[in-house]
């Protein structure tokens, strides 16, 4: 494993968030264009000559990417000219220019292959700068913790700090509201930075405080962290508090800080707050004589003093310590703002550091006074690294505050040993450079097998330094350690390093918190990647003679060797081999084969070449010594690569076994064929019309080795598993095993032997056989019979393998085995293909169970089971549920509401309640358009068929003249329906039926209250209910659920305007046009009309009428409507029998 960059996040709406920042610019003529152009392309002429001979090549690579750059929309360096700060959580960015800065928060988004990825988009855009002429000078953004015992380690909420050139410091929320406004010194801002709380990792190391520090030219202010969390929390609850309920602001707790006057430097521009730190014996007498002289007196204990570390000129870099106690800490000056009446969340600046943002279409502003400076303690600089011609940039510290980076205008990067403040390393060649620091722990693996695994886990340091000039980013082990990683990347990047984390964190919240932060990341302005640098913790250990680094060098070469195509499979073969039996530690050698055994590219005779080389090679050397886990992974992967090979021989070579017993054992289901063909027949023609899929998706693509590896996995009991991780990848597997045996161009019982000594339990063999089945189900009815009979032979196969039915199983009691062959038929949505599988499997568990009985009784007796019948069940349901979902496929005629036919199983409509069949055939209605007159009239030929099937051949004539009305397919479709009403006869009855399609067409027409004839049709279809409950419960529902509320619209808008209103005035308060309002007024006096006799009907008959207040109080739905009548019997009847 080596070094990598990691993109875990992307920047939505960049163009947007420049030209924001940028839109003051005009749009410059063609040749200043150009111009500023060749003025950005920056000459190396002035720093190219102070490289040696080795940097020749990185100035080339400068040049060749140069090109690159021009060609690319965004290839200004604009985000250099702007302040970027951005969240250790990697939540919140912010980006600002001048008075303009926009706020990008953290969004979760689910990307083209199902996976969840983070984004950062735009969450608030605005100006900052209060006062006029100031400008944003530096922000930073300052996680906080959550004080909730549930957390677990993530922020409650992100402060953004601004500082700005006025010297005014602001607060603000992730939203952009003002929480504090302090001006601590009339200079500019120069630099923020903040230190939070992190577990001292050894006992002798001090625990420092949180702090926020703030640069200015010639001093500094430091700011306890505990007052600022506290300050921070009251005022957000406060802003929150008064946004609501405008109640007045309380006044937030001070600010405790200390002010520093930083002395003897002849100018600054960026510091670093080390901490707090205790001199040893030693030095404190070394200090104490330079300092006082010969004379000098020494305390017994050495004073607690906080170091600081500045940059800049006269001295390059000055070193700064206060001692504890020789300056009080201030107190901000608060002020109380207090607000009589709230408009927005905003509030206007009040007097003090405690301000308030103001509404800016407020016509009057306040004159605002600035508050008291406080004058600041005088600090000289204890010593420093003195260079009249070298002025310092920046200075990064690192984690474990004992070494700093620092860069200068001569392109040079030292490294800073703060303990001793002396200069121990400089690169140069680095213009404008970057920097940021690593802190890797080690493998938790790795620490495990070392001989001081008991001591606490060891951190590696690294520091990262992106060269813009040269478009790369490096990566060096600390203190003197190698270039460990580089990376070529844009020239327009911007290396972020917070070097903090969340604030409000100690040694009591902190336990069993997990931080989620990023300690370096790279943002790219072009593409807008975010990107963070992943260094594994062996690096800061590798040398030319390490072992596990001439490994890493290895895995490389074999990564780059798989990666190219153009490699002949012979060469392949040999260079992996090589390098695979080179490689030492065990685990870089498992992760080779593994990615060896992951490539597409490969053959599998070149993987088997290889695998079986390497386990002779590790069989040969001492068991001890030998990794156990790898010896498995190799003996494992070639018994499965073996396994692909012979199943490839056997598909690839000719059937030449007898069909002779499944002929036998069959009889009688050609019987059962013939009487399902002509439903069949229909289904498979419905069901064959063409559709779109992508290559890949076809189940006639070829299974690779790497799939079939990836899917299969030994046990430690040396079973072999499948490992079902979706359903397309476990379609295709069974694909792969068993559609040759089902086609007949395989041999079905060597595909069957060879499956079970590989180790596969049954069980999984089973459902692989049948996921395929109900898969290929187009294929299967293209030749049913053929299909069938190897279908049958596949099963009665698999029954008889070991451990697929137990032994010690009574026929009068349910199989495991059969019971999962109808669990998958009752699940499935493929009709036909589960309705051949239940009648296969019913034979075959026939023939198992006669067997036994055979066996066990040896009489004349024929054998009756529990199993048997639940299988006849089972098919009658397959078979109802089949003239359904035919009935459901048949397509609608063009021009007639759209929608994808409902896809049936016995499962769904056994879960679906009472009414669901129903609802499915009404929905179907409504798409065909069928008219009720027409409806009528096929139930009432269903139920002349049913009272004397004689009576349809005497009236020949007549149906003659019923079918020459409608000749093309809706004769044929008037039978499917007659055929489906006859198996679900009371589900389908013609009172139930007319009350959901009438149900159907007013949920529809309510969707779309344009469309009057859904409502007509609703109205024809209530007519034809002969049940009066039923009508009168119709009625109501509907009356209350769609028409009460626009009847009342309608009613209220004519008695306000006095006419038939126009079109407008119906729309905006009815919703729904002028010819649409007549339509539904009349649609309207039907069903009040409906009501008012069947209530009469009713009354007179002295019939109950307490369920209307039901219906009234409570819309319920039409299948509760169906339940409450008690004339919708249970779907397991309407599916047994009739």
């Amino acid at each position: 494993m080596s070094c990598s960059l990691l993109e875990f996040c992307r920047l939505q709406e960049l163009k947007t968030v420049r030209d924001y920042l940028f839109q003051s610019q005009k749009t410059e003529p063609a040749e200043e264009k150009n111009q500023t152009e060749n003025e950005l392309s920056w000459d190396t002429s002035d720093w190219e000559s102070a490289w040696d001979s080795g940097d020749g090549k990185e100035q080339e690579a400068t040049s060749t990417t140069k090109v690159e750059e021009e060609t690319t929309g965004q290839s200004g360096p604009w985000l250099q000219d702007c302040i970027v700060a951005l969240s250790p959580c990697s939540d919140l960015l912010v980006v600002a220019r001048e008075q303009k800065t926009v706020f990008l928060s953290a969004k979760w988004r689910t990307d083209d292959n199902g996976r969840e990825e983070m984004t950062l988009a735009v969450s608030w855009t605005g100006s900052l700068s209060s006062d006029e002429g100031e400008c944003v000078s530096s922000a930073i953004c300052i996680p906080l913790a959550s004080q909730k015992r549930s957390s677990t380690g993530r922020p409650d909420w992100t402060c953004v700090i601004v500082g700005f050139t006025s010297g005014y410091v602001r607060f603000y929320t992730e939203s952009g509201v003002l929480l504090l406004a302090q001006l601590l010194h009339e200079d500019p801002v120069l630099r923020l930075k903040c230190r939070t709380y992190e577990i001292p990792r050894h006992p002798g190391v001090t625990e420092q405080h949180e702090e926020l520090s703030i640069l200015y030219p010639a001093a500094l202010v430091t700011i306890d962290g505990f007052s600022l969390f506290q300050s921070l929390r009251a005022c957000r609850n406060q802003v929150a508090r008064a946004a609501a309920a405008g109640s007045d602001v309380i006044q937030p707790p001070p600010l405790a800080y200390k002010k520093w006057g930083l002395q003897d430097m002849d100018t600054i521009v960026d510091h670093s707050s080390v901490g707090v730190m205790t001199l040893c014996v030693f030095d404190q007498m070394k200090n104490a004589s330079i300092l006082g002289g010969f004379n000098a007196s020494v305390k017994g204990s050495p004073p607690a003093m906080s170091q600081y570390v500045t940059v800049g000129g006269g001295p390059y870099t000055g070193f700064y310590y206060a001692v504890e106690g020789s300056s009080q800490p201030l107190l901000s000056h608060v002020a109380m703002a207090v607000a009589s009446k709230l408009t927005s969340a905003l509030f206007s600046a009040a007097s003090g550091w405690l301000g308030w943002n103001k509404n800016k279409n407020e016509e009057e502003v306040t004159q605002k006074q600035k508050p008291k400076v406080e004058p600041a303690t005088p600090l000289g600089v204890r010593y420093g690294l003195p260079d009249s011609r070298r002025h310092g940039e920046s200075i990064c510290l690192s984690p474990c505050n004992t070494l700093a980076g620092v860069t200068d205008d001569f392109g040079r990067v030292t490294l800073l040993d703060l303990a001793r403040g002396i200069a121990i390393r400089m690169w140069k060649g680095y213009r404008d450079a970057q920097l940021g620091w690593l802190h890797v722990p080690e493998e938790r693996g790795d620490r495990e097998h070392s001989p001081s695994a008991s001591l606490p886990r060891r951190h590696a340091l690294f520091l990262v330094i992106y060269a813009p000039r040269r478009g790369i980013l490096e990566v060096w082990a600390m203190q003197q350690g190698p270039r460990v990683g580089a990376f070529t990347v844009g020239k327009h990047c911007r290396l972020l390093y917070a070097g903090y984390r969340l604030m409000g964190v100690n040694s009591v919240t902190s336990q069993g918190w997990q931080l989620h932060t990023q300690q370096v990341c790279l943002l790219d302005p072009i593409t807008g990647a975010l990107r963070t640098v992943n260094i594994p913790f062996h690096l800061a250990l590798s040398d030319k003679k390490s072992e596990r680094a001439k490994d890493m060098h290895l895995l490389k070469r074999l990564t780059t060797i798989l990666r190219s195509r153009e490699v002949e499979p012979d060469i392949l073969e040999s260079e992996a081999k090589s390098v695979l039996l080179d490689i030492k530690h065990p685990a870089i050698k498992k992760q080779a084969l593994e990615s060896l055994l992951a490539n597409k590219n490969a053959p599998i005779s070149c993987l088997t070449n290889i695998t079986s080389a390497l386990y002779d090679t590790l069989k040969q050397q001492d068991p001890e010594e030998v990794d156990t886990v790898l010896v498995q992974l190799c003996s494992s992967q070639l018994k499965l690569l073996q396994l692909y090979s012979d199943m490839q021989h056997l598909h690839s070579a000719a059937n030449t076994e007898a069909c002779s017993e499944a002929l036998d054992s069959l009889e009688g289901i050609e019987d059962e064929l013939s009487r399902v063909g002509p439903t069949l027949q229909c289904y498979g023609q419905l069901t064959s019309r063409p559709s779109v899929s992508f290559a890949q998706d076809s189940p006639d693509s070829p299974l690779s080795a790497q799939a079939f590896l990836t899917q299969l996995e030994y046990t430690e009991d040396g079973q072999l598993r499948v490992i079902h991780a979706s359903d397309t990848e476990w379609n295709k597997l069974g694909n792969f095993l068993f559609w040759g045996c089902l086609c007949g161009k395989s041999p079905l019982h060597e595909v069957c032997d060879t499956l079970q000594q590989a180790g596969i339990s049954p069980q999984q063999l089973l459902s692989l056989l049948l996921s395929v089945w109900l898969q290929r189900e187009k294929e299967v009815l293209q030749k049913p019979q053929e299909s069938v009979r190897n279908l049958y032979t596949l099963l009665i196969t698999l029954c008889n393998m070991k451990g697929a039915v137990e032994e010690s199983w009574d026929t009068q009691s349910i199989s495991p085995w059969w019971q999962q062959v109808r669990c998958t038929c009752v699940q499935s949505h493929n009709a036909a293909a589960a309705l051949l599988a239940a009648l296969v499997a019913h034979r075959a568990a026939k023939a198992s169970i006669t067997s036994r009985a055979d066996s066990q009784l040896q009489s004349e007796w024929e054998a009756v089971s529990l199993e048997l019948e639940q299988w006849v069940v089972c098919v009658r349901q397959l078979e109802d549920v089949l003239v359904l979902q035919t009935l459901l496929l048949v397509p609608p005629p063009q021009g007639s509401a759209g929608g994808a036919p409902a896809q049936c199983s016995i499962k769904m409509l056994l879960e679906g309640g009472t009414g669901g069949i129903t609802d499915n055939v009404s929905k179907w209605v409504f798409r065909h358009s069928l008219a009720p007159e027409r409806l009528k009239e096929i139930l009432q030929k269903r139920e002349d068929k049913e009272s004397d099937e004689k009576l349809e051949h005497k009236s020949g004539e007549e149906g003659k003249e019923e079918k020459e009305k409608s000749q093309d397919d809706t004769d044929g479709t008037a039978e499917l329906l007659v055929a489906v009403c006859q198996r679900f006869p009371h589900s389908l009855s013609p009172d139930l039926l007319f009350a959901h399609c009438c149900w159907e067409y007013v949920v529809q027409w309510n969707k779309d209250p344009e469309e009057g004839q859904y409502l007509c049709s609703s109205m024809q279809h209530l007519k034809l209910v002969s049940s009066p409950h039923i009508q009168l419960g119709i009625c109501t529902m509907m009356w209350n659920t769609f028409i009460v509320k626009r009847f009342s619209a309608t009613a209220y808008l004519m008695e306000k305007v006095g006419k038939a209103p126009k079109d407008r005035l119906c729309r905006r308060d009815v919703g729904m046009g002028d010819k649409a309002a007549t339509t539904f007024l009349g649609c309207c006096v039907q069903l009040l009309q409906i009501l008012m006799e069947v209530t009469g009907l009713l009354v007179k008959n002295q019939c109950p009428l307490s369920f209307i207040s039901y219906y009234v109080s409570k819309v319920i739905p039409q299948q509760s409507m169906e339940n409450d009548q008690r004339l919708a019997s249970n779907p397991v009847q309407s599916m047994d029998g009739e």
